[in-house]
């Protein structure tokens, strides 16, 4: 399995990978995609949250980026998160009576889109760090419990960040399609607010196997299995030639 070292990436510097599959083009931002980035939720993540609890850092900790719950982002991502809710028990879900006596977990917002409901300060389903079973998203824990993939589980925009994936069509109907990190500016003007973002920690950068594989099921959710397989073969290559060839920006295939 190929390794990288630990060190953020330059955040102002970006390399990318172009891939062509009949009328689109896929763009892979491979400073990210071959960084060690790491989610540190329990182990490091200090929350978006505008108000972090600096003298209780498990409080704040345990919010990590679920304050704002979660949008779908069509019909069957909703269905999908239901039929998975469903199957919570008290055990996998701290907050199950509550979400019944509210009428569900999920609802309508000013906007008419379908979100998950928030309570006491962020996501419905994400379980404090006083439950018996632990913190951190009822789904995602459930999903491991059962042996199965969290990201079949969860709402989408949930398991995607902080990979984004950006799809643009110019005047001929021909899509290119961008997958690289979540920014703040993607947040809109609430991105500015964050506290904190994970992408921009260097505590999040570890080492260990590059995003590309630590992160193949999310990927090949997105770009499917073909594309993915392309992706990872290059990327491949470039993590195995040594630190005196010539710099992958320069190759050309």
């Amino acid at each position: 399995m190929p390794t990288v070292p630990p060190g953020r990436p330059d955040h102002d510097r970006h390399d990318w990978l172009s891939l062509v599959d009949g009328d689109d083009t896929w763009m892979f931002d491979t400073t990210f995609l071959l960084s060690s980035y790491r989610c540190v939720y329990g182990d490091g993540c200090q929350s978006i949250t505008d108000d972090p609890n600096h003298d209780q850092p498990e409080l704040t900790e345990a919010l990590g980026c679920c304050v704002h719950g979660a949008h779908f982002v069509d019909e069957d991502d909703l269905s999908d998160v239901a039929a998975a809710a469903a199957l919570l028990t008290d055990e996998d879900w701290q907050f199950r009576r509550k979400a019944v006596k509210k009428g569900g977990a999920f609802k309508q917002n000013k906007d008419g889109d379908w979100v998950t409901r928030r309570h006491d300060g962020a996501c419905i389903f994400l379980n404090r760090h006083d439950f018996s079973g632990g913190p951190g998203c009822a789904l995602h824990g459930a999903a491991l419990r059962r042996d199965e993939r969290p990201l079949d589980w969860k709402p989408d925009v949930c398991w995607q960040v902080p990979i984004r994936l950006d799809i643009h069509t110019d005047d001929n109907d021909y899509d290119t399609v961008f997958i690289r990190a979540w920014d703040r500016r993607d947040w809109g003007a609430g991105g500015e607010d964050f506290h904190w973002w994970c992408i921009e920690d260097a505590a999040t950068y570890r080492g260990g196997d590059p995003v590309y594989r630590s992160c193949r099921d999310e990927l090949i959710e997105m770009v499917g299995e073909e594309i993915y397989d392309r992706l990872a073969a290059e990327l491949d290559w470039r993590v195995a030639q040594p630190t005196t060839a010539t710099p992958v920006s320069l190759r050309t295939r």
